[in-house]
């Protein structure tokens, strides 16, 4: 049951409908939003909350507290002034992550995996970070692998640390753009959650690079870039943990642990690019189709 409403101007800085230094909050937002290059549904996922709420945030119909605008501030790369505001700086500032490669899910759906397409730096340098790790890769390593002068190199990414960004980012934003769809096909908590499990385990073996890379080289980013990809990575995380706690709740699952059954679940799909291999005797769809089983025993489904 929530609490008495507080009138003081922190804890609600947008009335449905209204402005705050002239500028409506909720579209701010959104025009931000679009500048980072978020659609709705991954935003959402990142902030922890449905794309309807988030439609309503950005369209003014619902309340917008301090915190949440903080949390979204933070999520967008700005301050709460740069949201509130109609500073051109902050519109104009640059985005956490280069938006060049981006990726977006095939007209097919969450299950196709057409050739992964990034710019030729971030080809090379995935390539040079899976094959030497990212300390023990130089810049002229990459410059040589993309066949381009260290100057060339220069013109599509600022450093080697951009490059890792750059890679993180298009990782988990596909990650999270497939998880949401595969997620939105579900009719129940538990069909939610196997469809989840599923895309875990076939992203994890077509794109085990990528995979690869995120799990191995979270610690080689600096602090602001590893706290936008960690942020990425709990909104998947909570994903999964939100059908887990609706299936507890419908009494579908009977673990007496959510939260460490659904960490166990999503690490062992993290774990796939470890050890999978193009030529090995299973292909992608069967061991999805293990790991589902595997997953639901740990649920410990309603017989």
């Amino acid at each position: 049951m929530p609490g008495p409403e507080r009138s003081d101007q922190r804890y609600c800085l947008a009335m449905p409908n209204s402005s705050v230094s002239g500028v409506n909050a909720g579209a701010r937002v959104r025009a931000l939003r679009a500048v980072r290059g978020h659609s709705l549904r991954a935003f959402a996922d990142m902030l922890g909350v449905s794309p309807a709420t988030l439609s309503h945030i950005e369209t003014g119909k619902v309340r917008l507290s301090v915190d949440r605008l903080e949390r979204i501030a933070e999520l967008l790369g700005t301050t709460v002034e740069g949201v509130l505001t109609d500073r051109t700086d902050a519109m104009d500032a640059p985005a956490p992550r280069r938006r060049r490669g981006d990726m977006s899910l095939p007209p097919a759906g969450w299950r196709d995996y057409p050739p992964l397409e990034l710019d030729p730096v971030l080809t090379a340098a995935l390539a040079e970070f899976v094959r030497a790790g990212y300390h023990g890769t130089s810049v002229r390593d990459i410059a040589r692998a993309a066949g381009l002068s260290v100057s060339g190199l220069y013109h599509y990414h600022s450093s080697k640390q951009d490059m890792l960004q750059s890679i993180l980012y298009l990782t988990m934003s596909d990650l999270l753009e497939r998880s949401s769809a595969a997620r939105d096909e579900g009719s129940d908590p538990v069909e939610r959650f196997t469809l989840l499990v599923e895309h875990l385990v076939l992203w994890h073996t077509y794109r085990r690079t990528l995979g690869f890379v995120g799990a191995s080289e979270m610690r080689s980013l600096e602090p602001r870039n590893r706290h936008e990809i960690a942020a990425m990575r709990i909104a998947q995380q909570r994903m999964v943990e939100r059908e887990v706690e609706a299936a507890v709740h419908l009494g579908r699952f009977t673990t007496l642990h959510p939260h460490e059954a659904t960490r166990a679940v999503v690490t062992m799909c993290v774990a796939i690019p470890s050890w999978y291999q193009v030529d090995g005797p299973l292909s992608p769809e069967q061991i999805a189709a293990q790991y589902i089983e595997f997953a639901l025993d740990v649920m410990r489904p309603q017989v």
